[in-house]
C-alpha cells in the first residue's frame, strides 16, 4: 500500500506563494489552524528543497512551539545538488531524482504521509510530475505585486482536478487539487 503524498502552500489571489508570512498573518484564523493540524497530523516525512531546509534547521531545532513540536521530531528529506554527506536534524539528502526518490518514499511500506513542505521548485516538479496526490492551497484575500508564483510560464497547460474545498470565515479559500487524469 503505498503512502499519501501532499503539498500545503498559502497563497495570494495573483498566485504568489513566495514569502506568505508577508501577506498571511492578518488573515490566519483559528479555521486555518485547525485545517493545517488535520493535514499534518498523519505525516511522517517531509521532502525539502535546500533553501527551505538550510533557513527551517537554523530557526526550528530547540523550538518547542506546536510546529516545533511536529517539525523537529520528523524525518526529513532534502532535494539539493549543492549539499553532501550526512545532515542534521533528523535529515537524509534525497540520492538521486526527487521524483524517483519521492515515488520510493511512497512506496516503502512505512506507515503516515509524506509532505512536500517545499521549495516552490520542488512543490511544482513534484506536483506537475504527478507523485503529490494532494495540493492544498490556501488562498489569501490579498494581491501582491513580488515573489514567486507556483504555476509560473514554466508550466505547461495542466488540467486539475478540484478534491475539497472551505471558505473561512477570515476569507480564505482552502482548495485542494489533484492532477486530472
Amino acid at each position: 500500500m503505498s503512502r499519501k503524498v501532499t503539498a500545503h502552500l498559502f497563497h495570494s489571489v495573483n498566485g504568489v506563494v513566495e514569502a506568505p508570512n508577508l501577506f498571511q498573518f492578518d488573515s490566519f484564523g483559528q479555521e486555518e489552524g485547525e485545517a493545517m493540524g488535520k493535514s499534518i497530523a498523519p505525516v511522517t516525512d517531509m521532502v525539502l528543497g535546500r533553501v527551505l531546509w538550510e533557513e527551517w534547521s537554523q530557526y526550528w531545532p530547540g523550538n518547542d512551539d506546536p510546529f516545533g513540536s511536529f517539525i523537529n521530531p520528523l524525518r526529513k528529506h532534502v532535494v539539493s545538488s549543492t549539499l553532501s554527506g550526512d545532515l542534521p536534524w533528523n535529515s537524509t539528502l534525497v540520492d538521486g531524482d526527487p521524483v524517483d526518490y519521492v515515488k520510493a518514499l511512497r512506496d516503502n511500506g512505512e506507515e503516515g504521509d509524506i509532505s512536500i513542505g517545499g521549495g516552490i521548485n520542488t512543490i511544482r516538479s513534484l506536483f506537475t510530475a504527478g507523485v503529490v496526490d494532494a495540493l492544498t492551497l490556501t488562498t489569501h484575500p490579498v494581491v501582491t505585486p513580488d515573489g514567486a508564483r507556483l504555476f509560473d510560464e514554466t508550466v505547461p497547460l495542466t488540467r486539475l482536478r478540484l478534491v475539497d474545498s472551505q471558505i473561512t470565515s477570515s476569507g480564505n479559500a482552502i482548495l485542494t487539487y489533484s492532477l486530472r487524469d
